[in-house]
């Protein structure tokens, strides 16, 4: 007998806090149309994962290298010089020392820090650092980021704008193109 009662009760609670209210289940909100729902789905960031690793939005965590345009316009901007580090999940690319070969003594070395994967000003730092080194391998190493991060700054941004343009060109298009499968 208690048994039964219990049971009563629990289903009784149960079906209490539900409330008749079901999260998304309002169907005007939900598209019919598979193709839309998988759309917005992703839209949503909702999906499916194998293996439980589903993303999570977390600071300090990126996105894959190459959606992120702020990467990938930093990385053609130093394509020319040899890297010493580059660690996407850690948001830094750290350069080998580099010479032009114009003075025997003197090399650049930039490094290049993630703030955000916002294309803005204040998403990167950037530090430049010159070695000059005398014939005793008597080297000073100095930090010149002043101008040059300023450049290289500017050039990275406005190389990440055109990246970002041709990502939402090609979304736009993709989504075009779903349109018209319907």
């Amino acid at each position: 007998m208690n048994y039964r009662i219990l049971t009563f009760f629990l289903v009784f609670l149960l079906l209490y806090a539900c409330n008749g209210k079901v999260p998304g289940a309002d169907a005007r909100k939900i598209p019919p149309n598979a193709k839309d729902r998988v759309k917005k789905n992703i839209e949503e960031g909702r999906g499916f994962t194998l293996m439980g690793s589903a993303k999570k939005n977390k600071s300090g965590e990126f996105d894959f290298a190459s959606s992120n345009e702020l990467w990938r316009a930093s990385l053609d901007t130093l394509e020319f010089m040899p890297l010493a580090l580059a660690n996407y999940s850690g948001g830094i690319i750290v350069t080998d020392w580099y010479s032009d070969g114009s003075s025997e003594d003197e090399s650049v070395k930039v490094s290049i820090r993630f703030l955000s994967n916002q294309i803005r000003s204040d998403a990167l730092s950037i530090k430049v650092f010159y070695k000059n080194c005398s014939m005793q391998n008597n080297c000073k190493v100095t930090d010149r980021s002043s101008q040059l991060s300023v450049e290289l700054t500017k050039k990275i941004l406005a190389k990440a704008a055109i990246y970002e343009k041709q990502s939402k060109k090609k979304i736009k298009y993709i989504n075009d193109e779903l349109r018209t499968d319907q």
